[in-house]
């Protein structure tokens, strides 16, 4: 393994607003269609933010993530993630901030960009085919234009998708396609984590069709600097998760999720030095 391909990106995410999403997606427990039993809150304190922000640097993450729930962007939303990407950027921490809030304007996106934004993270989820059976209060073609508005604004792409919902081998392609006609920095992959309040009851990909679907994905996406294994990676993983670096991923979210545990960060990171890993100490290096 040369030294490129064994250095992996740690990211951290901050779930600023929780639980408070009108859309059905059936996936989410964030939406609060379902009733799911999580934590529901409207914003998260600017101080709160940073200080998880200080936390996640420490824990040698580069890249941290303001998440919202909800459709997409909002005035307010706007404004509230601009006060926190000044207030997370005026510690000086060396953290590359992500936004992920849904729909968005190419406007919305450029005052981020002017607040220290570098990245937007908007998810595909499935492919435009079966994106119905997973979502009915918003289509697919929304989710594609805003990946658009987020190129135009001149941010980073971060787009990626959620597997085991059902859909068939052709979907997960068609989705890697177009989510490779956008040509993403990042491309998070998420496995579903099943919840008793949620649609689907279970996830069906297998463990072995899961690392085939991370090579795939590093295979139809060639130029994006990282692939993240993201949400479900110690549910679907279980004792096996490092082995996602030999299948093409060399990025992992550490840390909790949104509303889901995480494991240990510092076991994460004794894991990887013990495999011979270096972690990257900024998102490009």
């Amino acid at each position: 393994m040369d030294n490129i391909k064994n250095k992996i990106y740690l990211c951290a995410i901050c779930n600023v607003e929780s639980g408070t999403c009108n859309e059905d997606c059936k996936f989410c427990t964030q939406s609060v269609k379902y009733k799911a039993d999580i934590q529901r809150y409207k914003t998260k304190a600017i101080q709160s933010i940073v200080d998880e922000a200080i936390i996640a640097r420490k824990n040698k993450a580069i890249g941290f993530c303001l998440v919202t729930a909800g459709k997409g962007l909002t005035d307010s939303r706007v404004e509230f993630i601009c006060e926190a990407a000044r207030a997370v950027n005026k510690e000086k921490l060396g953290l590359t901030l992500i936004a992920c809030n849904g729909t968005a304007t190419l406007e919305q996106l450029q005052e981020l960009k002017k607040a220290g934004i570098a990245n937007y993270n908007h998810n595909l989820e499935s492919s435009k085919e079966y994106y119905e059976n997973i979502c009915t209060t918003h289509n697919w073609d929304e989710r594609y234009q805003t990946c658009l508005n987020v190129k135009k604004a001149g941010l980073n792409l971060v787009c990626g998708g959620i597997f085991g919902l059902g859909e068939t081998q052709e979907d997960r392609v068609s989705m890697l396609k177009s989510i490779a006609s956008l040509n993403p920095k990042t491309v998070p992959l998420n496995f579903f984590h099943p919840n008793d309040a949620l649609p689907f009851v279970k996830n069906s990909v297998s463990q072995s069709e899961a690392f085939e679907l991370i090579k795939l994905a590093r295979e139809m996406i060639p130029n994006a600097h990282k692939i993240m294994v993201a949400g479900g990676r110690e549910l679907m993983f279980k004792e096996n998760q490092y082995d996602v670096f030999k299948y093409g991923a060399n990025s992992i979210v550490i840390g909790n999720y949104l509303t889901t545990q995480g494991k240990e960060t510092s076991q994460d990171i004794q894991e990887l030095e013990n495999l011979g890993y270096t972690i990257a100490k900024s998102c490009d290096k």
